[in-house]
């Protein structure tokens, strides 16, 4: 099932329910592209292989190309978030309690970017979805669990996948060049990691533009009466006006998290910045193909905190990463629990 844009414009004006849900959720990718997206290009940064203004206007550019060309090849991380939690029922509540999600989500998000902390949007998004979902059907019965455990595989993998691929290709790379000259491999890796950043931004939205349209694409089916969507197809001008609305987002910035991120958690060289790059980029094209919905936040600092231990674990400054996990250890329950109260407010006043 799939929405022409003339279909998708004229519901758009005559309906002011979905041209809530529209704007809403545009706005959570617009956050998510402000908030998230500055982690791709973190390590590039703060090593100096490229100016923090060219490293955004790149991540916009590859963040656009990478929700494009990856939906148009692979849509599964999309239909996983859609199946994830149950909107089935009166469709006018499940629009209204999936508005509630999303202003849960822009909260969180914005309150974690006023701390500079590295929060993820994708655990915001599910644990958002999740309360929400459970608030219309008061019960568990609005999470798909069968979905749900693909979260918690993505959870564990981005986890440890990341750390130790972080740690084994730094290890590498050391081993390849330690009999060359110092100043040559700055040099390419000082170059290669610009290649590394683009590669993150490319997976970062092809990960996360997919779960937002997943997400989108529900809004548009309540909008219409329609609860009990199971498949869909992602239109091309939609694939479009969330890559276009992510990439506005990067353009917006996210210093504060770049320097958490690349600068005060590990000082990093070219070529462990480069490694990090190319850890994370490949654990996240790894969950991508596989729909395993996956935080690219999460992956990408635990690659960095891998390449730092391989040095020495104390090259990694821990209060940093405790409290980055703490938040994502909150995230869950804490934008869940919005998201739930949210939801039961807004059925209340609509």
């Amino acid at each position: 099932m799939s929405i022409g844009l003339l279909d998708f414009l004229s519901q758009f004006v005559s309906n002011p329910a979905l041209a809530i849900t529209v704007v809403l959720t545009l706005a959570v990718i617009l956050v998510n592209g402000w908030t998230d997206a500055p982690n791709a290009i973190a390590t590039c940064v703060s090593t100096r292989a490229i100016h923090p203004k060219a490293a955004i206007l790149m991540a916009a550019v590859f963040n656009f190309l990478g929700v494009f060309v990856m939906t148009m090849f692979n849509a599964t991380v999309a239909q996983t978030i859609y199946k994830m939690v149950n909107f089935e029922g009166d469709s006018k509540n499940a629009l209204v309690a999936l508005c509630a999600a999303m202003v849960a989500i822009v909260i969180w998000a914005t309150a974690a970017w006023v701390f500079g902390i590295p929060t993820s949007e994708s655990h915001a998004l599910i644990a958002g979805l999740s309360g929400a979902a459970i608030a219309l059907q008061n019960s568990i019965s609005g999470i798909n669990l069968g979905e749900w455990t693909k979260v918690l595989y993505g959870l564990v993998l981005s986890t440890f996948l990341g750390f130790f691929m972080g740690w084994i290709i730094v290890k590498l790379i050391e081993f390849i060049c330690r009999k060359m000259d110092k100043r040559k491999t700055n040099e390419f890796f000082r170059k290669a990691q610009i290649g590394g950043g683009a590669a993150m931004a490319f997976m970062h939205g092809a990960q996360d533009g997919q779960k937002f349209m997943g997400v989108f694409m529900l809004g548009m089916f309540l909008a219409q009466g329609n609860s009990t969507a199971t498949e869909f197809t992602i239109p091309i001008w939609l694939m479009i006006l969330c890559s276009l609305v992510m990439a506005l987002g990067t353009s917006i910035g996210g210093y504060r998290i770049i320097k958490a991120v690349g600068m005060d958690m590990v000082k990093l060289d070219t070529y462990q910045g480069f490694a990090a790059d190319v850890a994370g980029a490949g654990c996240i094209l790894l969950s991508s193909v596989t729909g395993i919905p996956v935080s690219t936040t999460h992956t990408k600092t635990t690659a960095i905190m891998g390449v730092g231990s391989a040095k020495r674990l104390s090259s990694v400054d821990w209060g940093i990463v405790k409290e980055m996990v703490q938040t994502w250890v909150l995230t869950f329950p804490g934008c869940g629990l919005i998201g739930f109260l949210m939801a039961k407010l807004f059925m209340w006043i609509f």
